[in-house]
């Protein structure tokens, strides 16, 4: 299967640059697989979709500011570092990308803030790099005050105090990723109090989106690809509404990728683990019976994780209707509903 076939045409006009100051105003285009149809509602039509019996999957993950800016040491040259995860429990090793790469070898030291700096211990694959924070403070106080929130590239502005909050789903509790589950943005707590009144049960997990999420696949055959690695974990509580549930509806791809990993291991429970999986169409879904979803990149793996759910031709024709009808795409754009 080659890349290309997931290549579709996008003006720049249709990548949302700013959220809707009401959260729940994003249109929700409905794509039906069994009719192969489209219909263009509002997201708060969505708990008129929803019935005693099903189950929402919320990923309550929480974004923190992870881009840092600094000096390196010794010299007045502006640097950034980019954290991605820890890499031990006491958060000190943490792996990064840095620019300018070519700047900021082994043992070079970045000064941050004059409680936090970094120092770099090791040169990775794919400019990777493992460094080693100092902070004589409270280490989330410090990036809560020096950090920036980590936009996505195709946002072209610096972030703003607002994105603080606006890129941050309601519901999201577990500090660790550096970019949101975008499909969850739509959500307000009134939201949610309609879902449930329609009868629905929520199930909150967590994955940690980390930015591999968000790079390209780098091979031009599908099937060559490999993708990152992530963690999640599901609650004893979130497992039993996800077991007992007559339809669940996966909020994002991230929340479909935890609850397919989970799937794979045998019936849900409480659990700890880590996840590379990656689903493109031949892949055959285990628990996620709908899907909440934002428009994804061309290309990308989060693309062809909802062809594979929908099928490439019916996600494409959904893609082309999108553009016509002039919705907005990515991050802070519009989502659709796949039944």
């Amino acid at each position: 299967m080659l890349l290309s076939e997931f290549d579709y045409h996008l003006p720049d006009e249709l990548i949302a640059q700013e959220p809707l100051p009401d959260r729940a105003a994003s249109r929700m285009l409905i794509v039906r697989r069994d009719s192969g149809t489209f219909e263009d509602r509002s997201f708060r039509d969505l708990p008129s979709f929803l019935a005693p019996g099903d189950c929402l999957a919320l990923n309550d993950t929480r974004v923190f500011p992870a881009r840092l800016l600094g000096i390196k040491e010794g010299t007045d040259r502006s640097v950034e570092l980019f954290l991605l995860r820890p890499e031990n429990p006491e958060r000190t090793h943490w792996a990064g990308l840095v620019r300018p790469g070519r700047h900021l070898h082994e043992g070079t030291r970045i000064v941050i803030t004059p409680n936090l700096a970094a120092e770099v211990l090791e040169t990775r694959i794919r400019g990777e790099r493992l460094v080693r924070l100092e902070c004589s403070t409270d280490l989330d106080q410090e990036l809560d005050a020096a950090g920036h929130i980590p936009l996505p590239p195709y946002i072209h502005r610096l972030d703003q105090a607002a994105d603080r909050e606006r890129y941050q789903t309601v519901f999201a509790q577990q500090r660790g990723s550096v970019a949101a589950p975008t499909a969850g943005l739509h959500f307000t707590p009134k939201i949610l109090e309609s879902c449930a009144g329609a009868g629905a049960t929520v199930a909150r997990i967590t994955l940690h989106v980390g930015l591999g999420t968000f790079q390209p696949l780098i091979h031009d055959i599908v099937e060559e690809n490999h993708l990152h690695t992530e963690t999640y974990s599901i609650s004893a509580e979130a497992a039993a509404a996800l077991q007992s549930a007559s339809r669940r509806v996966a909020v994002g791809t991230t929340s479909a990728r935890t609850l397919e990993s989970a799937a794979a291991i045998g019936p849900f429970t409480e659990t700890s683990a880590e996840t590379d999986i990656f689903i493109y169409p031949g892949y055959q879904f285990r628990a996620v019976d709908a899907l909440l979803t934002n428009f994804h990149l061309p290309k990308s793996s989060l693309l062809l994780l909802v062809s594979a759910f929908a099928g490439k031709e019916l996600i494409r024709a959904a893609y082309d209707f999108a553009v016509a009808q002039r919705y907005r795409f990515f991050s802070y754009g519009d989502c659709m509903l796949i039944l």
